[in-house]
């Protein structure tokens, strides 16, 4: 009997649970008889009554519900990595709390799964989401494919199903300050990527703000790739040329006596000009730095409360 591990993470989703565990529980019936359920619910610290929704939930299907309450809010990403820890199925499904995500496609994912493809991704071909959002998530999933995971579906996901190996895989790297999901595609399993399009949110309002989107881009490009680094290195490169040019100018026209005094706004520009460059590298060096220092201590990526 296979059993399909539902893991969802939620964060002030007071209103969205009785709705999305309805539309769970309905979905069952379009699974072949022998298919078992279980729902890996995971509170990331939510302030609201999400955590009272959730034991509704578990009182109303007590066999199929596990709640996994963190002592804080730790990221999605890595909730679903908690709900990795506790999940017991032959296949994973992540999806989110809020509906935007069709539950209905599951199905076609399982049978891909039932073929032998241990991945399969539900990837974002259109989205209905305001313009600011889909603006910046059409650009970082541009530079990921471009610079870090060029193996990325277009458009991105975050609705997956994986096999129980690849569960496994991610959880023995304990890696922090990552994007859980992106690591299954760095395993470089082959996948099936259906397209979709995502709807907008009906109930409640995302907390998804602006400040763990750009922990996101940078979490991402920090764990993926060292493009930065290079460019760090291709500008230097670039700047240490045409100052040993200019250098060669200056010094030629001083002989030749073209010049009698160095320009100031010359000097104060190239002086600008570096020393921008070298703050901006030592900020994008110190962002590698700081998590060689976190996976160097190794704090756990959450901290669970209660098992429920």
């Amino acid at each position: 009997m296979p059993k399909i591990s539902v893991i969802i993470p939620c964060y002030y989703n007071e209103l969205n649970i009785p709705v999305t565990s309805k539309e769970l529980i309905n979905n069952e019936s379009l699974f072949p008889s022998d298919v078992t359920f279980e729902y890996v619910m995971v509170d990331d610290g939510s302030k609201d009554g999400t955590l009272n929704a959730l034991k509704e939930f578990k009182s109303a299907f007590p066999e199929k519900v596990k709640i996994v309450k963190l002592s804080g809010n730790f990221g999605s990403y890595n909730a679903i990595q908690a709900g990795m820890r506790f999940a017991t199925g032959d296949c994973n499904v992540v999806i989110a709390a809020d509906l935007q995500d069709p539950p209905e496609l599951m199905v076609k994912m399982y049978d891909y799964w039932t073929k032998g493809v241990k991945l399969v991704v539900a990837n974002r071909d259109e989205r209905e989401d305001k313009w600011t959002s889909r603006i910046f998530a059409e650009s970082y999933q541009k530079l990921i494919r471009k610079y870090a995971l060029p193996n990325l579906p277009h458009g991105g996901f975050d609705y997956c199903l994986f096999d129980k190996q690849l569960r496994e895989q991610v959880i023995d790297m304990k890696e922090t300050n990552t994007n859980s999901l992106y690591l299954l595609m760095w395993l470089k399993h082959d996948y099936v990527a259906i397209p979709y399009t995502r709807k907008a949110r009906k109930i409640g309002k995302s907390k998804w703000t602006i400040k763990k989107k750009i922990k996101l881009f940078i979490d991402s490009f920090v764990s993926f790739s060292h493009a930065p680094l290079r460019l760090i290195t291709t500008i230097g490169l670039l700047l240490g040329i045409t100052s040993f040019l200019y250098a060669l100018y200056v010094i030629t026209a001083r002989l030749n006596g073209w010049i009698d005094v160095e320009g100031w706004s010359t000097m104060m520009v190239v002086f600008l000009l570096v020393s921008s460059f070298q703050m901006m590298a030592l900020g994008i060096i110190g962002e590698y730095l700081w998590r060689n220092i976190e996976a160097a201590r190794k704090r756990p990526p959450y901290i669970i409360d209660e098992i429920i």
